[in-house]
């Protein structure tokens, strides 16, 4: 349910999906003009129907992310909208030709990473799903609060491969904590080279290989036309009964029933996800009862410099706008 700020009428501000209820921590509100109402959301409103009649008296809208899509139908029924910031420097979830053609302003914000290390909170979790799969970690927590005691027998990394679907920055990152743990690496996307492997210390392979040589494969490549779907049955078959997939990367990239299936069938040996099809995931979806997994919400980016900046930024994108001086300005209205 929506948290309201001020309750006088000047600018209308709604700030979106701030499920951790952490946006005034990081953000300095109280420094946008003495007329700004802000109303702050926590909680995710699906409904596209909903989502106009709650949102129709703003003037401007803070989204987090791909959390709430906005596409033409959506903003042609917003009235009052004049600007629509978005955490990040893109926004998939965005019709930005349908904003520019309604005169709304789209501006990002940056992620708060240090220099080089632009995508280290999503790598750190991709680590952390590895782990907890490899060593059994919930389950075992699990036992120890129930009064129980060991369980498993852990999945030893070192002298294992590790294949890395997607080596751009945040796949280069998780590739080099690989070699560290002791792990030959193996990689592959549409368009990489021996040498851009190697600068990582991998192997360039083919998808197929990829698979099958793998002891655990992670993925991290942007979703499109050509990457939806990318991952199915034969990959599945091909990653086999002892493999482990990870994917903090988007949802659709993998077939998401091909994947519950070998779950269920055993035919792998288990999945760490952090994204899915359906965001926020139904109460009775099939995820939340998956075996062989170890599940968070898609969580890769919250992390508290990138909160920071992202809140930060988008109060100083609000202040600009109203001032007549927009920044980070993505759709050039």
């Amino acid at each position: 349910m929506p948290n309201h700020g001020s309750a006088n009428r000047g600018t209308a501000v709604a700030v979106l999906d701030d499920y951790q209820n952490v946006a005034r921590k990081y953000g300095d509100w109280e420094s946008l003009p003495a007329d700004t109402e802000v109303v702050i959301f926590d909680e995710h409103i699906g409904d596209p129907e909903e989502l106009v009649r709650e949102l129709r008296r703003f003037d401007v809208i803070a989204a987090m992310r791909e959390r709430t899509a906005f596409p033409r139908e959506v903003l042609c029924r917003l009235p009052e909208l004049k600007l629509l910031v978005t955490t990040g420097m893109g926004n998939a979830a965005i019709d930005m030709e349908a904003a520019t053609e309604q005169g709304v302003t789209v501006c990002g914000t940056g992620n708060g990473s240090a220099p080089g290390a632009e995508w280290a909170p999503t790598g750190e979790l991709t680590w952390g799903l590895i782990l907890a799969l490899a060593r059994g970690i919930p389950r075992e927590d699990r036992a120890v609060r129930t009064g129980g005691w060991q369980h498993t027998v852990g999945t030893d990394l070192a002298g294992r491969t590790l294949g890395v679907l997607g080596l751009g920055r945040l796949g280069g990152q998780v590739a080099t904590v690989g070699r560290a743990f002791g792990m030959e690496v193996l990689a592959h996307s549409a368009n990489l080279t021996d040498q851009r492997a190697r600068e990582f210390g991998a192997r360039a392979v083919g998808r197929r290989e990829l698979f099958s040589a793998s002891d655990v494969v992670t993925i991290h490549m942007r979703l499109s036309d050509r990457t939806r779907g990318l991952v199915g049955r034969d990959e599945l078959d091909a990653l086999g009964p002892h493999g482990y997939l990870i994917n903090t990367s988007r949802g659709p990239i993998v077939d998401e029933r091909e994947l519950l299936s070998a779950l269920h069938e055993g035919r792998i040996g288990g999945a760490g996800i952090d994204v899915y099809e359906r965001e926020p995931l139904p109460a009775d979806d099939p995820w939340r009862s998956a075996p062989r997994t170890v599940l968070t919400p898609h969580i890769g980016y919250v992390a508290e410099t990138t909160y920071r900046t992202f809140f930060t930024e988008t109060v100083e994108d609000i202040r600009q706008y109203l001032a007549g001086a927009p920044v980070r300005v993505l759709n050039g209205t």
